[in-house]
């Protein structure tokens, strides 16, 4: 991989898609300690990062030959980026998506002009499937992450990145098979050694965190993750060859993390941004890194998240950053009873969600009626408050 390389990448797709903006955030700088950036592949076309690389890729392909189809697998954004660079390009393709992909890429894909095959559950599977379909059409294949002018064209990130930014620090960046994470710091390390270059995964498919660790590949049983963008097994051979040389440190986020991100990014920022792309945030505001006083850019890699998930995701996320507690307590079974306990907690400033009625608990007098309740607060000081005014007013509670 070479600067030119990733700058002829650049060249070739900025015609067709968005130079995405780096945002400034006083709200992340304060909670990372750094003066944060975010840099939004969330606003690219098809929304996400994958484009780039997809595009570079095929329009490699079709330089000097007759392309007519290409194959490729993705768990929905690089299916989502195939479908339409080779629709661009006026070439077919047909995508191999895990039947666990969300229901919006997939709908996106087809809408993009893609066939779609759905097989196996996760991205591994659908390679495998991918390649069988290659074998028996002989159409192109076009790998997710592990071929140099898909890494090329992910770089180009980096190049945007220099291009508003070029006294930066540290660049975080998200990792799944390690294609985006690769190019952008082969890039930035060969244009500048001084900047770090830091990876990010999800604990529960930490692959490349593993591999980096050992110094060798090293391949995952499964993944378990809400980050569906980066729920990888194994690594690509090139990506993690690259990852090795160039990157300075892989570190791992919980899903928890990764939706109090995107909760915070609604609230914060405006921005709808998908489990994948909140990991390089998450880190952040996290502090799994060290970057207190420095100029750090946070990659956003995509904003493909299923409608039917935000809910959950940001309820998850609410619960996570002391928003949202349930607890349950013990009233008198008399009239006016639920009155008088609604009226502390609401004295209190907290909002009732729910508030579940027991009478037939077998552990109860006769005169007793248990609460379960759900709440919202505004963070986890005001929680313990209502908790301690509950209980000046007698009322013994469990947190659930």
């Amino acid at each position: 991989m070479t600067i030119e390389r990733i700058e002829k990448a650049h060249k070739t797709i900025q015609q067709v898609l968005k130079y995405t903006p780096l945002s400034s955030t006083q709200t992340f700088s304060r909670m990372s300690g750094a003066q944060l950036y975010l840099k939004c592949e969330n606003l690219q076309k098809t929304g996400s990062f994958k484009v780039r690389g997809a595009y570079n890729k095929i329009a490699a392909l079709a330089e000097g030959k007759t392309v007519k189809q290409v194959v490729a697998s993705s768990a929905g954004n690089h299916a989502q980026g195939v479908a339409f660079a080779a629709s661009a390009l006026g070439i077919g393709s047909t995508i191999v998506m895990p039947l666990t992909a969300p229901i919006a890429k997939v709908s996106a894909t087809k809408g993009y002009g893609a066939d779609v095959v759905l097989a196996g559950t996760c991205y591994d599977d659908a390679y495998a499937k991918a390649r069988e379909l290659q074998q028996e059409t002989g159409a192109e294949f076009v790998h997710a992450f592990d071929d140099e002018d898909i890494i090329a064209g992910q770089g180009s990130v980096a190049i945007e990145i220099l291009h508003e930014l070029p006294t930066v620090d540290t660049v975080l960046v998200p990792a799944g098979g390690g294609g985006l994470l690769a190019g952008i710091a082969a890039y930035l390390k060969l244009v500048n050694p001084r900047i770090q270059v830091i990876g990010v995964q999800a604990q529960g498919a930490d692959a490349i965190v593993q591999s980096y660790t050992a110094k060798k590949a090293v391949s995952t049983p499964g993944v378990s993750t809400i980050a569906d963008g980066i729920a990888v097994k194994s690594p690509g051979k090139l990506t993690l060859d690259y990852i090795n040389r160039y990157v300075d440190g892989m570190v791992s986020v919980s899903d928890d993390d990764i939706a109090e991100s995107i909760l915070l990014l609604l609230e914060r920022s405006k921005m709808v941004v998908e489990p994948a792309g909140a990991a390089a945030l998450a880190a952040a505001i996290g502090k799994k890194v060290d970057i207190a006083g420095k100029r750090a850019v946070c990659v956003l890699s995509g904003g493909n998240i299923d409608v039917s998930m935000i809910h959950k995701i940001v309820q998850k996320g609410m619960i996570t950053h002391g928003r949202q507690m349930q607890f349950s307590t013990i009233i008198s079974d008399h009239p006016g009873s639920l009155k008088q306990f609604l009226a502390v907690v609401a004295d209190c400033g907290a909002s009732i969600i729910t508030v579940q009625h027991d009478r037939f608990n077998a552990q109860l007098r006769l005169d007793e009626a248990n609460l379960h309740v759900a709440c919202e607060v505004s963070g986890a000081e005001h929680g313990t408050e209502l908790i301690g005014a509950l209980e000046q007013h007698g009322y013994k509670t469990i947190i659930e």
